[in-house]
This record gives C-alpha cells, sequence and structure tokens, in this order.
C-alpha cells in the first residue's frame, strides 16, 4: 500500500469515526447525564462492540461475502428500531435520573455497536474499498481493523470529553439538548432505512 493508498484511508476512516452516529451521539448523552465514572460500562460496551463489529467486516471479506447481504437486510430494519428506542431514551431522559433505575450498561453499548448499520458498513467499505486491493490475507485485515477500531475509539472519547466539558450547560439546558440528540438519532435511523 502506497503513501497515497494510506493516506486516503486514514482520511475516510476518521472522517467517518468523528461524524455523529448512535455510538458516539449515546456516549455524548451518557457522559452528560451520569458522567464518566458510572457511564465507564457503556463506554466499554461501545468500544468492545466496535472492535467486534470491524472484526466480524474482515470474516466476511477474508471469505464469507456471500452472508452478508441478507445480513445486512435483517441488521438495517432492526438497527433502525433500536436506534429508535434510544432516540426516545434520550428524548425523555433527564440529567442523573436516579429514578429510572436504569444505569448506563456495558450490553447496552455492545448491543447498539451490533445494530449500528453504519459501522458495518463504515468497516465493510474501508476494508474492500482501502485494504483488499494491497492486502488480502486475513492477518493483514485485523490489522488494519485494529487501526479502525482505534480511531473509533479515539473519535468516542472525543465526543465523551464533549460531553463532560458541556455537563454544566447540559444541566442547564438538558431539554433542549436531549431534542436535539435524539433528533439527530432519529436522522440517522431516517438514512440507515433510506440505504
Amino acid at each position: 500500500m502506497g503513501v497515497q493508498a494510506l493516506s486516503s484511508f486514514v482520511i475516510y476512516v476518521l472522517i467517518n469515526a468523528f461524524t455523529p452516529g448512535p455510538g458516539n451521539i449515546l456516549a455524548l448523552n451518557t457522559m452528560t447525564n451520569y458522567g464518566w465514572k458510572r457511564g465507564k460500562p457503556l463506554f466499554i460496551g461501545i468500544f468492545i462492540g466496535y472492535l467486534f463489529v470491524q472484526t466480524i467486516c474482515a470474516v466476511f471479506i477474508f471469505g464469507l461475502e456471500n452472508l452478508i447481504n441478507p445480513i445486512m437486510f435483517v441488521l438495517k430494519y432492526a438497527g433502525a428500531i433500536y436506534i429508535l428506542w434510544l432516540a426516545y431514551q434520550i428524548s425523555i431522559s433527564k440529567p442523573d435520573n436516579k429514578t429510572a433505575g436504569k444505569k448506563p450498561s456495558f450490553l447496552t453499548g455492545f448491543v447498539l455497536q451490533i445494530f449500528n448499520v453504519k459501522i458495518f458498513l463504515f468497516g465493510i467499505t474501508s476494508l474492500t474499498g482501502y485494504v483488499v486491493p494491497y492486502y488480502s490475507s486475513f492477518g493483514w485485515l485485523l490489522f488494519f481493523v485494529l487501526i479502525i477500531a482505534t480511531i473509533g475509539t479515539i473519535a468516542t472519547l472525543t465526543w465523551i470529553l464533549f460531553g463532560a466539558l458541556f455537563q454544566k450547560t447540559y444541566f442547564k439546558y438538558f431539554r433542549v439538548i436531549n431534542i436535539i440528540l435524539a433528533l439527530l438519532l432519529l436522522q440517522c435511523a431516517v438514512g440507515l432505512l433510506l440505504q
């Protein structure tokens, strides 16, 4: 892989990882609502789920590409339903809502990534468009999956940092901010269904 192809790959990965998506929006909302300490299980679930999904993409690209289309069809609709549910949950949440009885969990973050078709498409596009023309061994695919997952984790941590920086503002204007975040998730779900 030449410098041109590698730089194109990195730019593509950076842009896709840092743009708002369900994982980044949920991380931002969880940070503002619960803080780092209480939100940590969810964040770890997002990170592990992200790596898991990217590894699945590498497996499919390596030898099971004929199975990806039916699975993507199901994930598309399941993902849209899950994202709509998250949008609703965010729109009704309140800062540090202890009465809801639900703390951010590893499973919520992990499941979000399993149904996050954006990162499936992102992983498949990254690997097939930028890596497979140069490297086709499973080891190389996994190496690039680690790069993608690392950049994705850095992006989500950046969204978490923004949540921490704007936490005081969030407490003051949480209703408006939650509606904006819920609308962004709604846009993610609609965009997913229109693909």
